[in-house]
């Protein structure tokens, strides 16, 4: 059956909107598969720009994600998924436990190649300037060993990074993308996210005895016949320390996860331990405090990857958070993805 079929068949049964990008997308998918993959012998003898990624493109909520896992699922080969900053943690861990050797960049992706055919990074966007300056190195060596990689992104790999710190030390990284890749935008105008029947809505403003109420209803609810417990995660010499825990429920005051000078490792331990976060008090962000809200945006892209359902008491409903300047284009992203953890079903409980 042809990727085309199986895909039509797929939104049928899951009882998903079908449009004309979204075959298109697939169609493409398709010729890139087979040119990475369905290769034979008069191949050699053709001369070919066969690009070795796939970088889809789109607004947030447009269907990338189910486009890219559907066609990730359909893979035979050696695979591997991961949120991208997990991945540039394992790099620098390898490149940590492997100083005395030469050639870190180049051990890394040979022990990655012999893991994985095609890698997957589900929204990817750069925004540690330490990853920024190091990605085309990296990328480079990925490429000549012929990983394939996909890519889903609401930002266009030309503006990748933009107005980052020393971001012309990071342009090698998007001329090596758009050598080794094929950008394919999808352009839809529906931010399907959002626009579900939203069964169970777990994000409840303004901050009130209503909403503290109800908040604090549905935690005894859902830690029921639970043991409490106290939880240390040590992450490279620092402690954190999970106050509330409950069997695989966490429970933080915003303040305590985001005005902390946590990051994506700290959040995937995190993460790795709850099938459940309650967060309590979530401000309305502006540009006084766009650090928590960077951290919280980590945090939102690392449990939706896990697929954690969030429970959060807000200043603002959902529609009405702002966000500071320079990250009003990722927060967009993020706040589709609380629509869908704050009322995602919980079947991992």
């Amino acid at each position: 059956m042809s990727l085309k079929k199986s895909f039509l068949n797929f939104c049928d049964k899951n009882n998903f909107e079908k449009n004309e990008s979204q075959i298109k997308t697939i169609n493409e998918l398709s010729v890139f598969y087979e040119e990475n993959f369905k290769k034979n012998f008069l191949d050699f003898f053709k001369k070919r720009d066969v690009r070795l990624g796939f970088y889809l493109v789109g607004d947030v909520g447009v269907g990338k994600t189910m486009i890219l896992n559907f066609f990730f699922e359909n893979l035979s080969e050696k695979k591997m998924r991961m949120h991208f900053n997990e991945f540039m943690i394992n790099f620098h861990d390898f490149i940590f436990k492997n100083k005395n050797k030469d050639d870190g960049i180049g051990n890394f992706v040979k022990d990655l190649s012999k893991k994985t055919k095609i890698l997957y990074f589900d929204e990817f966007q750069v925004t540690n300037i330490v990853d920024a300056m190091i990605l085309g190195k990296l990328f480079e060596r990925i490429f000549e060993e012929k990983i394939n990689v996909i890519f889903s992104s609401n930002i266009t790999i030309g503006d990748l990074y933009k107005d980052g710190l020393q971001r012309e030390q990071f342009l090698p990284f998007i001329k090596i993308l758009k050598k080794n890749v094929h950008e394919k935008e999808l352009l839809i105008s529906t931010d399907y996210r959002t626009n579900k029947n939203r069964d169970l809505d777990r994000f409840l403003s303004p901050l009130n005895q209503s909403t503290n109420f109800l908040f604090n209803k549905f935690f005894r609810k859902i830690t029921k016949n639970k043991k409490k417990s106290s939880k240390t995660i040590e992450i490279k010499g620092r402690k954190l320390n999970i106050s509330e825990f409950y069997s695989g429920v966490s429970k933080f005051h915003f303040n305590e996860l985001f005005d902390k000078n946590l990051g994506a490792e700290d959040y995937i331990k995190i993460a790795d331990l709850s099938n459940f976060i309650f967060i309590e008090n979530l401000p309305d962000f502006n540009n006084e405090n766009s650090n928590q809200q960077q951290r919280f945006i980590t945090f939102v892209d690392i449990v939706y990857e896990k697929k954690i359902p969030l429970m959060i008491t807000s200043k603002v409903n959902l529609k009405s958070l702002s966000s500071s300047q320079s990250l009003k284009e990722s927060f967009k992203r993020t706040i589709s993805r609380i629509y869908e953890l704050t009322s995602s079903s919980l079947d991992k409980l």
